[in-house]
């Protein structure tokens, strides 16, 4: 399963992990977070992340 790594300050999104701190149960894929979602350490959009296989 793919990573997704912020360009901004390296935070990895971890699908199976999910974003407990953002409410963001495990097993969310990218494509089902809400575009409103940020990264929790920077504030980044999903904009600013690339896929990590």
């Amino acid at each position: 399963m793919a990573k997704y790594v912020c360009n901004l300050c390296a935070y990895e999104y971890n699908p199976k992990e999910g974003d407990p701190a953002s409410n963001i149960p495990a097993g969310t894929k990218w494509e089902d977070l809400p575009d409103t979602w940020v990264c929790p350490i920077c504030g980044a959009g999903k904009e600013e992340f690339t896929v990590e296989e």
